[in-house]
């Protein structure tokens, strides 16, 4: 559809396989210019610019429910190269430091202490926020910059190759890891020093590299829209609303005035549809201590 204008007023979701030598940021310009230029457009978890696959662009009123999309399991091919440390744990920094690199044996007893949840420093060469600054820019400017540890799960982490001082690992992790810093500690324990050569993000949640479409391949016809699939794909519970209820969602009714939102919530967010199929929002919990629902997302309908 268009706006008055002509230009195209599309909301949904792509699922792109983002090439390596560019930022996500500057694929998700190149994206916006095939759709014109009223399109808000956003994306739903950073690639750095040596990476590729993945990535979940989002547009329209769509970008207000990136936290839903960034919150889940993300999958990796990752390739670790041992013997060099670079500032920014990748093959675009500088040589930082060298060590032996470790024997199959070293490597192999090293990988299960990952395994689950664990404490991980982030790259100094990240865009997290240190003082009002992304952490790279206070770097650049010859600031030293201490991150704190924080928590992070890997759910699986499989060796795939070792030769010539290079690993092929696979990797299933939670939202917030930075595999960057995952080859650097494997490498510590092993007593050697590392660093990520190629990186590939295989998944995000339910979205696969079968399911992205290539840059050169993207135009709004492949922008999808919220289904139950996807939803429960996201690990949000589906709601079904009938007749007037789905029309005071919409409208934003106070939720403890439906019926269906009557009862007190568990921890899960709920997507909500109508009879029809069409999403209309999503419901979460309120905080602690009240125990009852609000608002996390509506999608009004045009009137």
């Amino acid at each position: 559809m268009t706006d008055g204008s002509g230009s195209m007023n599309l909301e949904g979701f792509a699922v792109i396989d983002k090439p390596t030598g560019l930022t996500s940021y500057s694929l998700l310009g190149k994206i916006s210019r095939k759709l014109g230029p009223r399109v808000k457009a956003g994306h739903a978890g950073t690639l750095d610019s040596f990476a590729s696959g993945v990535l979940v662009c989002l547009f329209g009123r769509y970008t207000r429910m990136s936290d839903f999309f960034m919150a889940t399991t993300k999958s990796y091919e990752a390739l670790m190269v041992f013997g060099s440390e670079t500032a920014t744990l990748d093959p675009e920094g500088h040589e930082i430091a060298r060590a032996p690199v470790p024997t199959l044996y070293d490597l192999q007893s090293a990988l299960p202490s990952f395994l689950g949840g664990i404490m991980q420093v982030p790259p100094v060469y990240s865009a997290l926020h240190v003082g009002g600054e992304r952490a790279y820019e206070r770097v650049r400017k010859g600031q030293e910059v201490v991150l704190p540890p924080r928590s992070v799960t890997i759910h699986r982490l499989e060796l795939k190759s070792f030769e010539d001082g290079k690993a092929l690992v696979s990797v299933d992790c939670s939202k917030g890891t930075y595999i960057r810093s995952l080859a650097r500690d494997i490498a510590l324990e092993c007593g050697s020093r590392g660093h990520l050569l190629a990186l590939r993000r295989t998944a995000s949640g339910p979205f696969h590299l079968a399911g992205a479409v290539g840059l050169e391949e993207f135009d709004a016809t492949r922008i999808r829209s919220m289904d139950p699939e996807v939803a429960t794909g996201l690990g949000l519970e589906c709601r079904t609303l009938e007749g007037t209820e789905a029309v005071a969602f919409s409208n934003g009714l106070p939720m403890g005035r439906m019926p269906s939102f009557a009862a007190a919530p568990d921890s899960t967010s709920v997507a909500v549809f109508d009879t029809a199929g069409e999403f209309l929002g999503i419901a979460s919990p309120k905080p602690a201590p009240s125990i009852a629902w609000r608002y996390a997302f509506v999608l009004e309908r045009p009137h």
